[in-house]
């Protein structure tokens, strides 16, 4: 997944038992199909090629078991490392922060949420009977990624749909060697978090 077309968009199936998604380039291209193993103690999310899932790209697999604090180590076919993706717990509790890790493990990039306000009332227009098949058309939380001199480099953001159940990811600036990747497979299992969460 590298020189890609951008915004590129996430529709979350609601077809199916788990939690899975296809992402899309700007010409309507499928990129990337997305699936989190259901029942697993351990977090793993797999991703293929296509939607046909012929060719396995990536194996996301969380470090801990549900630990609030988890990391999520991304690996290609061959098992080697490509990153990390951590969600800082404290920090999330209210606003979600998460680090992008370089495959050395160093710091690389963080993902924060633009207004948590945002997902606090989707959340809670979500509880309300008949009113929750219209959250997701009326708030739409956002999350930048942010080099560590400031630089925002992509945005990802919900996007009005029945269910909430759509997602777009732009480019704001050229990426550097790696980031492309590295920013892609964080954003996919941040989302798959942050979309439990409300």
């Amino acid at each position: 997944m590298n020189s890609l077309n951008f915004p590129l968009n996430l529709t979350f199936k609601i077809t199916t038992l788990s939690n899975d998604f296809v992402a899309q380039d700007a010409a309507g291209t499928t990129v990337a199909y997305v699936r989190q193993k259901m029942l697993r103690l351990i977090e793993e999310v797999q991703v293929f090629n296509n939607e046909s899932r012929s060719q396995l790209l990536y194996t996301i697999r969380a470090n801990k078991w549900l630990d609030f604090s988890a990391t999520y180590t991304f690996t290609n076919p061959m098992g080697f490392e490509l990153g990390r993706v951590v969600r800082r717990g404290w920090k999330s509790l209210w606003k979600a922060h998460y680090e992008i890790l370089d495959e050395n493990q160093q710091p690389d990039l963080v993902v924060q949420e633009e207004n948590p306000w945002a997902k606090v009332f989707d959340s809670m227009l979500d509880e309300i009977p008949f009113l929750s098949l219209l959250s997701g058309y009326l708030f739409h939380p956002a999350y930048a990624v942010i080099r560590p001199n400031g630089t925002q480099v992509a945005r990802l953001k919900k996007e009005p749909s029945f269910f909430g159940r759509r997602f777009t990811i732009e480019k704001l600036t050229s990426f550097e060697q790696g980031e492309e990747e590295r920013i892609l497979l964080g954003l996919m299992m941040m989302i798959l978090l942050e979309r439990q969460r409300g």
